[in-house]
């Protein structure tokens, strides 16, 4: 090997040790971290894993409690589950808590479960719906109208439009109604429903021509 390859070797493994010297705690810094972001990340894959099971296996304690007699004990059962966070199963298990209230003849209770649904959750539709339902019933039509304001789903222009006939606002139950038409198929159950509902508010449901 001639002498200017070993000196060119030779400077070729000072600049390393150099550029070690430099960045060696940068580097070593640098692959930490990425260890670090990959046993991270496994371990919030596997909290959040045990998490979900442990919420699994509150919501069944729950859901069973439900299915008992004592409901005052339900609703600990379910008050815990939320403590957790409001996932999927503590809003199914606020659902099921207050179906099983107004099957008990506590339709207060119920109404104050549904109501206790946080504004951002999946399931505050289907719990504003079974409130509004809960306020038709208790003679606060008022009420329903208002915590069904912002939606245009079928279900929930049926249900203000029912309240709009207890409210005697007839004339704006029936164009709840026809708006609730217009997304319902001509075969469905519900469609015939609220025909029904619109022919007795003093309306003319559409031919199928004019639902389209």
């Amino acid at each position: 090997m001639a002498i200017d390859d070993l000196l060119d070797e030779h400077e070729q493994s000072e600049r390393v040790r150099t550029w070690l010297k430099n960045n060696g705690a940068g580097l070593l810094g640098g692959i930490a971290l990425g260890l670090a972001l990959i046993f991270g990340w496994k371990w919030w894959g596997q909290h959040r894993e045990q998490q979900a099971q442990a919420g699994h296996g509150d919501y069944a304690a729950a859901v069973k409690a439900i299915a008992g007699t004592d409901l005052k004990a339900a609703q600990d059962k379910v008050v815990a589950l939320r403590k957790q966070g409001d996932s999927v199963y503590a809003q199914l298990a606020v659902l099921q808590l207050a179906q099983a209230q107004v099957k008990a003849g506590q339709a207060d209770a119920a109404l104050a479960t549904l109501k206790s649904m946080p504004a951002e959750a999946a399931m505050k539709p289907y719990a504003d719906l079974h409130a509004a339902r809960l306020l038709n019933d208790a003679g606060k039509p008022e009420d329903a109208i208002k915590l069904l304001s912002a939606y245009d789903s079928a279900l929930a222009l049926e249900v203000r439009g029912d309240a709009m006939v207890l409210a005697g606002k007839r004339e704006q139950a029936r164009d709840s109604y026809l708006k609730a038409l217009t997304s319902l198929d001509v075969a469905s159950p519900q469609r015939r429903l609220v025909e029904v509902k619109l022919t007795n508010a003093g309306g003319t449901p559409p031919g199928p021509a004019e639902s389209i």
